[in-house]
């Protein structure tokens, strides 16, 4: 892709501020794995009656990874903090490869994004985030990567080296794909309800005090409802919702598709 000014213009694979080189993609892996992970020092209980009957905590939790990564859809809903940086992110996906959502980094950088199809990805960043990722560039620069892009989606071809995190950040089985089967120590919890919905508690501590919460329905599809991290670097909340609902994923209009030429 070629800059719109005389300087490099935004990465517009960069889903956070160029401080901070994590991808979204790899944030979410993170934090999913961080519920599925063996760490934790405490015996497993089995339960004889009830939810999941005769399975252990980690049994459990592999099979609602698995069903998870094998949902026709569904929306994962962030809100973490990590190096003392607050990410929020909203991404609905489905298993062709179908996604639509926005992340947000600090107070106000927000990128959206879009894939309607397995060709291309589109990126829209708002002034904030274009501003965050000019910030060591010349006024000029600064002042003509916005007069390019504010508004306006980047159209990249989903098969570019330079799409790949937003592809992989589309992609089901490679979100939750991080995560460790066979963990030990996780103990099974309570029942309770996570957005309507009937779920079991399923917590693992961690080092440093963090312990992370895996809530799993426990009618139909035993899907991951939520996970909460509490303690350690990186605390917060992933809540996944809108199982089966379809992804409202349409690419931009031509007229507000950036002209990089």
């Amino acid at each position: 892709m070629r800059a719109p000014v005389t300087a490099p213009a935004p990465a517009p694979t960069r889903f956070r501020p160029r401080a901070h080189r994590t991808a979204v993609a790899a944030l979410l892996c993170a934090a999913v794995a961080a519920g599925a992970s063996a760490c934790g020092p405490f015996s497993e209980d089995v339960k004889p009656s009830g939810p999941f009957a005769g399975l252990t905590g980690s049994q459990i939790v592999d099979e609602a990874f698995a069903a998870t990564a094998a949902a026709e859809s569904l929306t994962v809903e962030v809100d973490t903090t990590s190096e003392g940086e607050r990410t929020r992110a909203y991404v609905s996906l489905d298993g062709t490869g179908k996604c639509a959502g926005t992340l947000t980094t600090g107070t106000a950088a927000t990128t959206e994004l879009i894939r309607a199809d397995r060709k291309n990805v589109y990126l829209r960043f708002d002034e904030a985030s274009l501003r965050e990722q000019t910030e060591d560039e010349s006024p000029e620069v600064r002042e003509g990567v916005l007069k390019t892009l504010k508004g306006r989606w980047v159209e990249m071809p989903a098969s570019e080296p330079e799409a790949k995190e937003a592809v992989e950040m589309c992609d089901p089985k490679t979100l939750l794909g991080g995560f460790e089967q066979g963990a030990s120590g996780i103990v099974r919890g309570g029942e309770t309800t996570v957005g309507g919905r009937k779920a079991l508690a399923l917590t693992e501590p961690g080092d440093g005090g963090e312990t992370s919460t895996v809530y799993v329905a426990t009618e139909g599809t035993p899907y991951v409802l939520r996970i909460v991290t509490k303690g350690g670097d990186e605390p917060g909340t992933i809540t996944f919702t809108q199982y089966g609902k379809p992804v409202a994923a349409k690419a931009p209009a031509a007229k507000d598709i950036a002209d990089l030429d």
